[in-house]
C-alpha cells in the first residue's frame, strides 16, 4: 500500500540517541487520518507511505549512528520489517555512502522472531549462561544494548 503512496505528510521523528520512539507517530496519524482522508487531502496510501518513510528514515539514522559508534562497515538487517525492500534500498543508500556493505537476509530467515529468539538462547545456553525460572522476567523496555553478551569472545 506504501508503494502506491505519493503524497507525504510530516510526521512526528524522534530519535534520542540510538533510541526511537514510534507510538507518537502512531498516536498522530490515527488522530489525524480520519479527517484527512474524509476531506481528500490524502488518500490511505499516502498516510502509508508517510509512515514508512518517516519510521524507516529514524531506523537508518540509528543504524548509521550506530556504525559510527561501532567502528563498523557493515549492516546485517533481519526480521520482518527486513524483508521490506524499501528499507532495504534505504539502508543501501546510507551504506553506500559510508562506503560500508548492506547484507539482507533472505526472507526464509527474517519471518519467525520466535526462532531467532530461540537461537539466541541456544547459544547463551551453549556458552554456560543460564538463568533459574524464578528470576525469568519479560519487558517491553529491554534494553539489548545492556545484556551481557556471553557467546561472543
Amino acid at each position: 500500500m506504501a508503494e502506491k503512496g505519493k503524497k507525504f505528510l510530516h510526521l512526528p521523528y524522534t530519535v534520542r540517541g540510538m533510541d526511537v520512539s514510534f507510538s507518537g507517530i502512531l498516536s498522530n496519524i490515527e488522530k489525524q487520518a480520519p479527517h484527512l482522508i474524509s476531506s481528500k487531502q490524502y488518500v490511505p496510501e499516502d498516510l502509508c507511505y508517510s509512515l514508512q518513510e518517516t519510521i524507516f528514515a529514524m531506523l537508518v539514522e540509528i543504524t548509521e549512528r550506530a556504525m559510527s559508534h561501532c567502528g563498523s562497515q557493515e549492516v546485517l538487517i533481519v526480521l520482518g520489517v527486513g524483508c521490506n525492500l524499501r528499507l532495504q534500498e534505504m539502508m543501501n543508500i546510507m551504506s553506500e555512502e559510508r562506503g560500508a556493505k548492506l547484507y539482507a537476509t533472505d526472507e526464509r530467515f527474517c519471518i519467525d522472531n520466535g526462532a531467532m529468539i530461540a537461537q539466541a538462547g541456544i547459544e547463551m545456553f551453549q556458552s554456560g549462561t543460564t538463568t533459574p525460572w524464578d528470576l525469568v522476567t519479560c519487558t517491553q523496555r529491554y534494553r539489548t544494548d545492556e545484556v551481557e553478551v556471553t557467546w561472543r569472545s
